[in-house]
Parts: C-alpha cells; sequence; structure tokens
C-alpha cells in the first residue's frame, strides 16, 4: 500500500456551481430582469457579490408543459423563481404516493390522547344551520383522486429525466390549484427550514425557472426588497395552502380562509443555528436548560391565539413542583392551544379557561399565530365536532382559582417521563434514524464496528459510545435528523438530504473540507477524515503542505442491499436504528414490544 502523498490545490466555495453551463451572458441577462434589476449590488460582500451568486448558486431550467417540477413529500435544497410563463403548485395530493408519513400521523395520535382529544359524538339534531348545511356540503364533494401511472409520461434521460402529465388542462380542472407566475418565487420554505415539500409543483405552460440552492438563497437575502419577496410569496400563496392541508381548516370557506391569513403573525423562537447555545448548555442542570428556551405560550396565561409549529420542535410540559414535568414534543404542522380555544368557545357563558400546558421552543420554532378572535369567527364555525378536542372536565388552571395539579391519565402512547425528557434535553428527538443499542444485550464484540469498517474502506463512520438511559445507548452515529442542523453552514451543498428518502448525505466531490458541518453537528456525528485519490495516495495542499480533508458520517449503507451493515451484523439484535420523533414507536419499543 503507497503511502505517498499528492499536491492537488485546495477545493474553494465556487469550485462547483449548480450548473456548469451557466455562462456569463445569462447572468448579465439575469441581472436584467426582476427583481435581480432592482437590487442594490453595494449590499452584497466583495467576496459573495451578486453576479457570482446568480453565477454559481442558480441555473436555468426550461419546464414544457405538464413537467412535473418537484413532488409533495420530496426534499429540496433549492428555491424557483419563475422568469416567463407559469406554474402551477397544487393544493390537494397529486401522486397516490404522497402524504404524510405513518410516524407523523401516529405522533398526532399520540398527542390526542395525552391531551384528552377524542372524535366527538354529538346528537344528530345538533347544529342544523345554514353554516353547517355548507360544510356538509363541502363535505360531500368527491375529492380529487390521485393521479395513476396511466396519466404520467417521461422524457429525457439520466438526470435530465423528467415525470410530465399527459393531460394538463384535465388535471388542472380536477384539482385545486394555485398560479405562480413571472417574478414570483415558489418552494422557498422547504430549502430553507430543510422539510419536505409541502406541494407539487407543475409547469402549466412553456416556462424558464430560475432554480436557486439555498446557499445562495441565504445571500440574496441581504437585499431587503428580495426577502420582502420571500415573505409576501410565503404569505400571499403558501400561507393559504398551508393551513388549507391543516385539518383545522378543511372546510372553512375561501373568504374566511383569507381573513385568518390577513391576522396571522410568523413568528420565531430561538436560533436557527441552535448547537452553538446546546453545547454551553449541557453541564447546566435540566430545570436551568429548560427555564433558558424560549417561552411562546405559558400555563395559566389568557388563551390569546393558536399556534402552529412550522418547523422545528417545541417542548409542550406542565409546572411540577419547582420545575416543569415534558409531556410531548410538538413539531412541524402541530397545533397547541385548540384545546382550550374550543372549550371557550362551546362555553361562552362560562370564565374563559387559560392555557393548561406551557410551549417553549427546543433549540429554535418557527410558528404561525391566530388570533382567538380570528379563530372564533372564521375557523371555529366552520370545523365538524369529530374533528374538536374534548371539553376540558377537569381543568388544572381557571382564573382567580388555585391550580389543580391532577396526575396524567395512563394513555395507550404515553411515553415514561424520565425517557421523554432524556430525549429532549439531549436533543434526541430530533432523530429519524437514530442508532440504539440495549447494553444488555449487547456484548461489546464489535462487530457493528468492524462491519462499518469494511463498508466504508477501512474506518468506521460512527462511534460506539455516546449519551446512555437506563439500558439504552445512543451512538455517535449520524441520525439524519428532522431538522440537520449541520446543512446550515455548508458552503456548497455538499451536505444535503436525498429528495425522496431525506437521508443526510455527503457529496464528496463538493466537499470543501471546511469542517463546518462537523462543528455545526450538536451530537459529533460527522468526523473529517483524509481525502485520497484513485490510488490510496492523500491529497495535501500544493500552497501549504497541508492535508485536505474531507467530511464523512453514517450513510445508513444506502450502497448495500441489506441496509446498514453495523445492525445486520449484530449477533443479537442489540442495535437498532428508531425514528425518535415518533412517541407510539419509542413506547413499544422501551416496553419491549415489536416496533
Amino acid at each position: 500500500m503507497t503511502t505517498a502523498a499528492i499536491e492537488v490545490e485546495r477545493p474553494q466555495r465556487w469550485d462547483h456551481p449548480l450548473s456548469a453551463a451557466m455562462q456569463a451572458e445569462d447572468v448579465q441577462w439575469l441581472l436584467r430582469q426582476a427583481p435581480f434589476a432592482n437590487m442594490d449590488a453595494e449590499r452584497f460582500a466583495r467576496t459573495t457579490p451578486l453576479a457570482d451568486i446568480l453565477r454559481n448558486d442558480t441555473r436555468l431550467v426550461h419546464f414544457a408543459p405538464g413537467d412535473v417540477i418537484f413532488r409533495e413529500g420530496q426534499y429540496g435544497g433549492t428555491a424557483f423563481l419563475v422568469l416567463s410563463g407559469s406554474v402551477r403548485v397544487f393544493l390537494t395530493k397529486l401522486f397516490a404516493s404522497q402524504g404524510s408519513s405513518a410516524s407523523a400521523s401516529s405522533r398526532w395520535r399520540w398527542l390526542a390522547s395525552t391531551l384528552g382529544w377524542q372524535k366527538s359524538t354529538a346528537a344528530g339534531g345538533e347544529g342544523r344551520d345554514a353554516k353547517s348545511a355548507r360544510r356538509r356540503d363541502r363535505d360531500s364533494r368527491p375529492t380529487p383522486q390521485p393521479l395513476a401511472a396511466e396519466h404520467l409520461g417521461q422524457r429525457g434521460s439520466g438526470s435530465e429525466t423528467r415525470i410530465f402529465l399527459q393531460d394538463v388542462p384535465r388535471v388542472l380542472s380536477e384539482h385545486a390549484t394555485a398560479a405562480v407566475t413571472s417574478g414570483e418565487l415558489f418552494g422557498e420554505l422547504a430549502a430553507v427550514t430543510r422539510a419536505p415539500r409541502e406541494y407539487t409543483a407543475v409547469a402549466e405552460a412553456e416556462s424558464i425557472v430560475l432554480e436557486i440552492r439555498w446557499q445562495g438563497l441565504k445571500l440574496l437575502k441581504q437585499d431587503p426588497a428580495f426577502s420582502q419577496l420571500l415573505d409576501e410569496r410565503y404569505r400571499n400563496e403558501v400561507l393559504q395552502s398551508h393551513l388549507r392541508e391543516t385539518l383545522l381548516f378543511r372546510f372553512v370557506p375561501a373568504d374566511s380562509l383569507q381573513r385568518v391569513v390577513e391576522a396571522t403573525r410568523l413568528e420565531s423562537f430561538g436560533q436557527l443555528e441552535w448547537y452553538a447555545s446546546y453545547r454551553r448548555q449541557l453541564d447546566q442542570p435540566v430545570a436551568q436548560r429548560i427555564a433558558a428556551e424560549p417561552q411562546i405560550a405559558s400555563e395559566g396565561d389568557y388563551a390569546a391565539g393558536l399556534w402552529i409549529v412550522r418547523a422545528g420542535f417545541a417542548r409542550l410540559s406542565r409546572r411540577q413542583g419547582a420545575g416543569h414535568r415534558t409531556l410531548a414534543y410538538l413539531g412541524k404542522g402541530q397545533l397547541f392551544g385548540l384545546r382550550e380555544l374550543a372549550h371557550n368557545f362551546r362555553f361562552p357563558q362560562q370564565p374563559p379557561l387559560p392555557f393548561q400546558e406551557s410551549l417553549r421552543a427546543i433549540g429554535y420554532v418557527d410558528a404561525l399565530c391566530i388570533p382567538k378572535q380570528t379563530i372564533f369567527e372564521h375557523v371555529l364555525p366552520y370545523v365538524r365536532q369529530a374533528d374538536l378536542p374534548a371539553p376540558i372536565d377537569s381543568p388544572r388552571y381557571q382564573f382567580g382559582l388555585p391550580v389543580v395539579d391532577a396526575p396524567l391519565e395512563a394513555q395507550e402512547h404515553q411515553v415514561e417521563t424520565g425517557l421523554l425528557e432524556f430525549l429532549v434535553d439531549q436533543r434526541l428527538m430530533n432523530g429519524r434514524q437514530a442508532m440504539v443499542i440495549d447494553l444488555e444485550r449487547c456484548t461489546r464484540c464489535d462487530d457493528c464496528v468492524r462491519a462499518c469498517a469494511a463498508t466504508h474502506g477501512g474506518t468506521p463512520v460512527f462511534e460506539r459510545h455516546g449519551p446512555q438511559y437506563d439500558r439504552w445507548q445512543f451512538p455517535q452515529a449520524c441520525m439524519h435528523c428532522e431538522d440537520p442542523v449541520c446543512m446550515i453552514g455548508c458552503p456548497t451543498g455538499a451536505i444535503h438530504r436525498d429528495h425522496d428518502t431525506g437521508l443526510v448525505q455527503i457529496n464528496q466531490a463538493t466537499c470543501i473540507g471546511c469542517k463546518t458541518c462537523a462543528e455545526s453537528c450538536p451530537y459529533e456525528a460527522i468526523r473529517m477524515q483524509y481525502s485520497r485519490d484513485g490510488q490510496g495516495r492523500a491529497k495535501v495542499a500544493s500552497d501549504t503542505g497541508l492535508p485536505i480533508l474531507h467530511a464523512s458520517k453514517c450513510d445508513m449503507c444506502t450502497s448495500q442491499r441489506g441496509g446498514p451493515a453495523c445492525q445486520a451484523a449484530c449477533p443479537h439484535s442489540a442495535l437498532v436504528r428508531l425514528d425518535l420523533s415518533d412517541l407510539p414507536q419509542i413506547r413499544l419499543w422501551n416496553s419491549g414490544e415489536p416496533t
């Protein structure tokens, strides 16, 4: 085996532009188009001028009528700006394979169970008024059916293969859509929040679209006009479709939904790059860490509105003695405050109940707040009784009365409080594919580590140590997080999500070894390794002679047909992969039942 080194130029930020086809004349043409023509070039740093952002972080894409630009549920790190033509975003499900994951629906059922929500069986004589009649009419409309394979076609080949709709006018007539025309942006929320796409986007006509990777999007937001464009686009188009996809707003009339959109506040809590403060707080007592979490809503306070988590995680807790007891963690799309608002709406003659629990941001939360009066006037009159939480029979908080600190009733999906708080305190609820080892089964044979090394060129990409709760160990292995903060600072997009699986991957060809992802990962799951060429020679920088590094981490052995080698190699089935954001799965696993 050779130990010689080879000198190469150290990789730089824009060595790998989004598109090698972008030419200087394309950039000059873009600079004459809105919104770039209206931007103040002086606002951009000399190292990242506007022209260079357009040259390296964007690409021009031509779409034919019916071309699918992206699908609901896909992950994506890019946004799109329509330069000519028109695009339709679908407000209803277009493909049969789409939809919320099983874990998302089970999380919702667990939360409903914990907070006493249930399907109401109101008597048939209730609510027989004009609004109820209109609601029944809407409820009886046929739901648009997802497209079958015969309605789809395919163009191109290789990486340029595209799916397209065979009969665009018919599909548009059968589904609720919103138009996106020249000068408008779409797809930016998924790019910024590292979340799945909320809808499907399809070219309605011949269109030229500028695709912008999120690194460039972040730089472009330095311009106030562009930042305002993002906010206006979200409020005017995306917010309404987000609300419509939430069960609570399903039958709200269009004019009322517009009133809701106008009244909604967009608020953020904590820091998007929360890993730095998290590390500083690791040695603090739990109570002190909880107290430091940004307060979104506090138990005992007037229930002034409904909160919807848009991105991140929030801790749902109750005050208990001198501290707080964690009840659950709320993720994207989940609601807080509906129970109290629905109760107060049902019983207007009684004193209104305040919030019965507290909500705090775990790291960072992007949320929507809809004022109480807007909910009362434009939402709750159109919600079916079966879709509302049950009345609060034994409130813990009533204005002017002492707290009734009754224990929670045992629920089917309730997780042991100690384990729940451990997962939140360690931020492990972020893991979608977390490695968990049962230490009572594990014999420390290290077969898992050897199998990992054999699969990854002789060097394992995880370490068999990490935080521990009771018999369970959570090794330092990439968890393919719900909110992968490792992606935030990557200057090239080398660390990214796979569009369909959501697994966090590293493109070694575009990794420049800057260490940003490794330093950002709160779980120390990314390691820097020496870069080598095809002959095994170490690469060193030609200007300094220092080794060139690249980031390495667990990739779930996607190149192996048998799945993760570590898990397959364990002779005692001590190692499993779990979605730690799925509370019912955690309860089954912790109780020893099959998951």
